[in-house]
């Protein structure tokens, strides 16, 4: 299968002394569109709003 699973933490949690939301998405190995690291928009329940999430490693 071609296909990663990667962890989505959020980056703006850490500078507010919240804690971070995780999210679990997976994302395709061989495709030349997210050469890096991927980042999408999820809600943070704990800020309560939508804030930007990066891709662990």
């Amino acid at each position: 299968m071609a296909r990663d699973i990667i962890i989505l933490e959020c980056t703006e949690a850490k500078a507010e002394g919240k804690p971070t939301s995780r999210y679990t998405s997976t994302r395709n190995k061989k495709s030349l569109n997210t050469p890096g690291r991927l980042e999408k928009v999820k809600y943070n329940p704990f800020l309560r709003r939508r804030t930007l999430h990066r891709e662990l490693r």
